[in-house]
């Protein structure tokens, strides 16, 4: 569905007819709401749902979080990690979610560990890492598995935790990340043979 709080005043809308006892009644703490950082609408998202909260971190640095989570470029993690501090006790949630794609030798040293253990310091929070889903020509690497369980480690013996998700779907190409290279790999010999046979790609 694309970036949720670039959207805010329909999923606002939807989020609290899930949780109307008039409407699906579902509890504020069993919705969870994804975003990549669009720092103006977290407050919003606190005081005008105040559902739970994950944040697609992934980086430590803003280098390497520029090319992962483009988004950055506009708000750094300064600015992210300071509108995510006043979260939890602006909307009574518990903890916010960091999630953390692990991609091998770009972001998941002991040092990014303690990096992210720095920058979260005083949130309540876990952190869900993430197995890379790998495809053919992908441009990054699944972290070994050592390496996930020792950044994993370092984080849990901080008091956080740290579950490391089970990768589902990649043995069929179906797993996250996967579907769209596999629909960009069959659509490119159609635009080559309609492209060579003059037909138009309407």
């Amino acid at each position: 569905m694309g970036e949720t709080l670039y959207n805010f005043e329909a999923v606002r809308d939807a989020m609290k007819i899930a949780m109307d006892h008039e409407g699906i009644s579902l509890s504020r703490r069993r919705i969870t709401l994804s975003t990549s950082g669009v720092v103006p609408e977290i407050a919003r998202t606190a005081t005008e749902i105040g559902c739970m909260l994950a944040v697609s971190f992934h980086a430590t640095t803003d280098d390497v979080r520029d090319v992962l989570v483009p988004i950055n470029r506009k708000w750094k993690i300064a600015d992210l990690i300071e509108a995510l501090r006043a979260y939890p006790k602006a909307s009574n949630s518990e903890r916010i979610t960091f999630e953390y794609v692990m991609l091998k030798d770009i972001n998941d040293t002991d040092e990014d560990a303690r990096r992210l253990i720095k920058l979260i310091q005083g949130i309540p929070a876990k952190i869900n890492l993430i197995p890379f889903n790998e495809w053919p020509g992908s441009p990054y690497q699944r972290s070994d598995w050592e390496r996930i369980e020792r950044f994993a480690d370092i984080i849990y013996k901080a008091g956080y935790a740290s579950p490391i998700r089970t990768p589902r779907g990649e043995d069929i190409m179906a797993a996250c990340g996967q579907l769209k290279s596999a629909t960009e790999r069959a659509r490119k010999p159609r635009r080559v043979i309609e492209r060579e046979a003059g037909l138009s790609l309407k």
